[in-house]
């Protein structure tokens, strides 16, 4: 399944998302591992095409029209995936934690958008697992406030990105990222024991 996930960026509009393959998606999403099991994390799912227009006309330009949006507008299903930190700092300061304070710099890094990729993860896994395709992009930041406005999320919750999910366009073409080439070296990503450097061909090797 992780092998054959591909970030997909065109749908086949005539190809719609069953609600039993939809459901399979979003509970592999919940099911996704969260911080002292706070379950801070939360989807709002568009279906209706007034809904999805809405999204994109509030995410983007007339001006902005692309390639990449032209096709990324053709899915049938945008699963909008936020966080709630205060939910994970009032978790941590219960008694069972420990910790006695909300203050953010007890963490080592930000566990509510953590468990947000995970749970993003978890969708992008689900759909291959339901032959669907899938792609996870994120919301200009200065638009995020325009979408919290227009689909009533709280003010509290942080957007961590978005899952669109459909059936692929046979003819789409890959993206110029798709087409970097071929995936980094294993050995240059994974350090056993203590950091290797990087040689100048781009090997890791130990130092002499």
């Amino acid at each position: 399944m992780v092998r054959r996930r591909r970030m997909v960026r065109a749908y086949d509009p005539s190809l719609k998302v069953s609600d039993q393959t939809l459901a399979a998606v979003i509970r592999s999403a919940l099911r996704a591992p969260t911080a002292g099991f706070t379950q801070g994390v939360s989807l709002l799912v568009l279906e209706t095409v007034d809904d999805r227009s809405r999204f994109w006309r509030l995410t983007s330009k007339p001006s902005e029209r692309s390639a990449w949006l032209r096709g990324m507008s053709t899915a049938p299903v945008l699963l909008l995936v936020w966080t709630s930190r205060d939910a994970y700092l009032d978790r941590y300061a219960e008694p069972d934690k420990g910790w006695t304070d909300r203050d953010e710099n007890r963490w080592s890094a930000p566990y509510w958008f953590v468990d947000g990729g995970m749970a993003a993860m978890s969708a992008l896994l689900a759909a291959v697992d339901g032959g669907l395709a899938a792609c996870f992009f994120g919301v200009p930041p200065d638009r995020v406030d325009a979408v919290r406005e227009a689909f009533g999320v709280p003010a509290e919750q942080l957007s961590v990105g978005v899952v669109s999910l459909g059936y692929p366009d046979p003819a789409a073409v890959r993206s110029g990222s798709a087409a970097r080439g071929r995936r980094r070296d294993p050995a240059v990503l994974v350090h056993r024991g203590r950091w290797h450097p990087v040689g100048p061909a781009g090997t890791a090797h130990e130092p002499s």
